[in-house]
């Protein structure tokens, strides 16, 4: 299925999480993570599954002032 990761899409498998989406896109912690605008726990990566078209945000902190 096809998916979007930071505006990128990806193919990933049909039966896919969170987790794997994370893994395709090689995030590096720390980040937060949200699937069609809602945020999903990282305890929840697992359980999570996708549907083709889903819109996946992977965040990173940016500091500075």
């Amino acid at each position: 299925m096809r998916v979007l990761i930071n505006q990128v899409a990806y193919d990933l498998p049909n039966v896919a999480s969170v987790a794997e989406a994370v893994a395709a896109a090689a995030a590096k912690p720390p980040f937060a993570v949200a699937v069609n605008l809602q945020f999903v726990p990282r305890t929840q990566y697992q359980s999570v599954a996708l549907q083709a078209d889903d819109r996946i945000e992977i965040i990173s902190p940016v500091t500075g002032g």
